[in-house]
């Protein structure tokens, strides 16, 4: 059998999200939403979530190119005098790295931001991560510690079959040939305590090399490919003009990844395949 799970990234971070979440969960193919709990439209979207209860929230945890939850004040090696963390994945992720003295900061803020969704009266059944740090090595070793302490049974792993990908898409081949090899490492090496701690995961995750370009054409091309057991895909669908996510992601393809999610045709596919929409808990939309 064949399922697939569609989520949305970045729920919380401006209206123009929250909006595209909304539409995309009423009247298309959405299945689950990623909630930024440090996002300035975070209000808005735990308002969203309460009126539409079959809608599954995960965690999108943010330690870059976003705002901390926790005062700056708490976090003097983590972020900036605004609360920010800093834009540069590559800089950030080796310093989460290297400085050992940064642990007890990402500890209680990664906890905060898993506590203010909690404590917004919303129980959080996955966890991924705003440019996949969720897989980082020092913040999974934490997440490995809390999840099961917060009873979040299902993570996110970043891991995408390249030759699948650029069957239909070769541009940035190189790019997308290092990302496959990095977050293939990650991947090799949080699985093992996943499955220790029995929290599960999709077979294969499909959004990370077309990041910002999950149109209605690539994946018609692509639907064909999806490999039996759980496949999730993800997007960062958005209404504009929305001057935040402009600002942060100018090159996404806001439109056309909601148009996608949306698509008649898309939904016509999955069913002639008869591929099933669900969400992490297992729960099937009709």
């Amino acid at each position: 059998m064949k399922q697939l799970i569609i989520t949305s990234d970045d729920f919380g971070l401006s209206d123009g999200v929250n909006r595209a979440v909304e539409q995309a969960w009423k009247g298309g193919l959405l299945t689950g939403a990623s909630i930024m709990p440090g996002g300035g439209a975070f209000s808005n979207a735990v308002a969203i979530a309460r009126r539409n209860p079959g809608l599954q929230i995960g965690l999108h945890l943010t330690l870059v190119q976003g705002r901390a939850v926790l005062p700056p004040a708490e976090l003097p090696g983590l972020v900036d005098r605004a609360g920010n963390f800093s834009n540069n994945p590559v800089t950030a992720g080796f310093r989460y790295f290297i400085d050992r003295g940064l642990y007890c900061q990402l500890k209680r803020e990664i906890e905060a931001q898993i506590k203010r969704v909690f404590d917004a009266g919303i129980a959080l059944t996955h966890i991924d991560g705003h440019l996949n740090m969720h897989l980082h090595p020092t913040v999974f070793r934490i997440l490995a510690e809390l999840m099961p302490r917060y009873g979040i049974t299902t993570f996110r792993l970043a891991r995408e079959r390249l030759s699948h990908n650029i069957r239909f898409d070769r541009e940035r081949k190189f790019g997308k040939a290092l990302e496959t090899l990095i977050f293939g490492f990650l991947t090799d090496h949080a699985r093992p305590e996943l499955d220790r701690l029995g929290i599960s995961y999709a077979a294969e995750v499909k959004g990370m090399l077309n990041s910002g370009r999950m149109t209605e054409r690539y994946l018609l091309d692509i639907i064909d490919g999806v490999q039996d057991g759980v496949t999730e895909m993800y997007f960062h669908p958005g209404i504009l003009p929305d001057a935040e996510i402009s600002r942060r992601m100018p090159d996404y393809r806001h439109r056309e990844e909601l148009a996608a999610i949306m698509s008649p045709v898309l939904r016509k596919r999955l069913k002639d395949l008869q591929i099933e929409l669900r969400n992490y808990r297992g729960e099937i939309k009709c």
